[in-house]
Formats: structure tokens, C-alpha cells, sequence
């Protein structure tokens, strides 16, 4: 029996909501458990003109959000990633799964009005990212369990030191998916026990929950994936400003950054380097909904875009 080739499309759609990133999470009918996963759906040649077109109203119907922003993010073809099979209308169900995946960021989490759909935070999936407040207390789990895995073996014990900031090491924000890959790899992943059909090891509690949320298929990666890139990309690309009102404080500026990169930022170097780009302008009038001193309310200058070649924001980390 021939194996036929099905292209699925994936939505990674990022909103900041009450100061957290969140991801849109969709359960999805056929699948085992009580997983979610992305929106998604199947490619269709015939009656699709283009995969972002079709990308949008796949969203639409799972979720009844209409998306804004979108960049195409990579394509997802390893044999076996869509273990558990990804269910897209394959018929007897014998084909290679190819996803293409997308990032598509929202000024707002507006309430999608469909069972099912949620916006879940980042912080729930990957508890090991998010060092706004410092070392997150999921550390000390991972670390422990990470360093067992490694053992006395070199190569690995470098791997878990450099990707996750052990004994003195730099915390990288962008290896999100190299660090979810080693998890994946050291059997940790809840994935990983699932994908090779095996029994799901004993963990202790604090493991467990260290070692966040898993997903349906392989949409932790894929989240994972548009993570990394965009937390690289608010570096030399202001896409912050595709999460924003029209009209904002600098300090919700900042907490969005921070609520993306997963650190905390100085406040003052912050606001210097953002008067550098020239991206935002003053309204002239001030926001009353801060809960204390009235802040000035900003824009993004979006006509700048057009005018000449423009960077991202700098990140200056809050530092101990």
C-alpha cells in the first residue's frame, strides 16, 4: 500500500493576556486524553488558493478568531511526528504527515466564543522559560532530573549546562526548541513516552509539573519553534508592536517584551533604547487606568515602516 503525502497547517497564535503570553489552544475531536493542541487542518489543493489563506480560515472555524499578523514559520516533516496521528481527513488514515507552521500575533486575547478554544499561557507549557521573576521554580526539578540523565557522561553534561544555564552559564531566551528537544530527548518530555509507545514513567509531583502541559502530535515543537524565533525577532524586527493597542503606556510596552523574552528588563535603559528607534510617539494625553500615577499614552509610528529599513528593540536585562 502506497503511503500518501497530507499537508496539515498549524497556527501558533500569540496575545498577551493579564501581563502573560498566552498561545490560542484548541481541543480537538478524536484525539485521545484530555490533550490539546494547536489549530489545524488539512491543506486542500483544489480548494485553496494559497496555504496563508487557507491558514486563516482553518483558525476561523475552530476558533472564530480572525487573525491579523502572520509570518510563515517552518515546515514540520520528520517521519513520525505526528504521533498520536494527527486526525486531518486522511481517509484510512495512511499518509506522512507534512505541517506547515505559522506565527500569528494578536493585539488582544478576545474571547473566541467556541467550545473547546481557550488562551492558554506559555508559562503552563514550558514552566522552565519564564525568569522574569528569576530562577523559575520549576529549575530545581528539571535540573535535578536533567543531571541524572547526564550522568558522568561530558558531551551531555555540556549540552544541559549551556542550554539551560547551569553552573554559571548564560541563560540563552531564544533555545527554547533546543531546550524542549533535550528534554525530549533525555525521555522527560511527557511526549517522548507517548511517541515511542511506551508506559509513561513514575514521576514525582514536583517533576511532573515542572515538566509542563504536553500537547496532541508534536505541537509543543512547533510552539516551541515560534517561541524561539519570536523572541529572537523582537531584537531586530518591532513586532512587539503587532501585540499592542493602538494607544499604550511604556510600561505595558515593557511588561509585553518581558512577558515575550521571559526576562526581566531595566527600566531606564529600556525607555533609552526605545527613544533611539524613534518607533513611538507621544498622544498628548494620559492613561488613568494605571492604578496610580496617570502615565502618557503612546503610539506606534507604523508609517516608519515604509520609509526606511527599521530594527527591533534592545533588550538591556535587569541585572541582580
Amino acid at each position: 500500500m502506497s503511503l500518501s503525502v497530507v499537508i496539515g497547517l498549524s497556527a501558533v497564535v500569540v496575545a498577551i493576556k493579564d501581563g502573560e503570553a498566552v498561545a490560542l489552544i484548541v481541543r480537538h475531536k478524536g484525539t485521545a486524553g484530555d490533550l490539546a493542541g494547536l489549530p489545524f487542518g488539512p491543506f486542500d489543493p483544489d480548494g485553496h488558493r494559497t496555504f496563508e489563506l487557507a491558514l486563516r480560515a482553518f483558525v476561523t472555524e475552530q476558533t472564530r478568531f480572525d487573525l491579523g499578523y502572520v509570518e510563515q514559520l517552518y515546515t514540520f516533516g520528520d517521519k513520525g511526528r505526528d504521533a498520536p496521528l494527527a486526525d486531518l481527513g486522511g481517509g484510512d488514515g495512511a499518509a506522512r504527515v507534512i505541517s506547515v507552521g505559522y506565527l500569528a500575533l494578536a493585539p488582544a486575547a478576545v474571547d473566541t466564543h467556541f467550545a473547546g478554544s481557550e488562551w492558554r499561557p506559555w508559562s503552563r507549557i514550558f514552566p522552565w522559560e519564564d525568569w522574569r521573576a528569576g530562577r523559575p521554580p520549576a529549575f530545581d526539578a528539571v535540573e535535578s532530573a536533567l543531571r541524572a540523565w547526564a550522568g558522568n557522561d561530558p558531551q551531555r553534561l555540556a549540552r544541559v549546562r549551556y542550554l539551560f544555564a547551569l553552573d554559571g552559564a548564560p541563560w540563552n531566551e531564544e533555545r527554547v526548541l533546543e531546550r524542549y528537544e533535550l528534554l525530549y530527548e533525555a525521555g522527560l518530555a511527557p511526549e517522548a513516552a507517548r511517541d515511542r509507545g511506551e508506559a509513561a514513567p513514575t514521576r514525582t509531583d514536583a517533576l511532573t509539573a515542572a515538566l509542563g502541559e504536553p500537547m496532541i502530535s508534536d505541537h509543543r515543537r512547533i510552539l516551541a519553534t515560534a517561541l524561539g524565533r519570536l523572541r529572537g525577532k523582537l531584537k531586530y524586527r518591532p513586532v512587539v508592536f503587532e501585540l499592542m493597542p493602538d494607544a499604550f503606556t511604556l510600561s505595558a510596552l515593557q511588561r509585553t517584551v518581558e512577558a515575550i523574552a521571559g526576562v526581566p528588563l531595566h527600566k531606564q535603559n529600556f525607555r533609552r533604547g526605545l527613544e533611539r528607534t524613534d518607533l513611538v510617539e507621544g498622544l498628548g494625553r494620559l492613561d488613568a487606568d494605571t492604578g496610580g500615577r496617570p502615565a502618557e499614552l503612546f503610539r506606534f509610528r507604523r508609517e516608519v515602516l515604509g520609509a526606511r529599513p527599521v530594527g527591533g528593540l534592545a533588550l538591556p536585562l535587569l541585572r541582580d
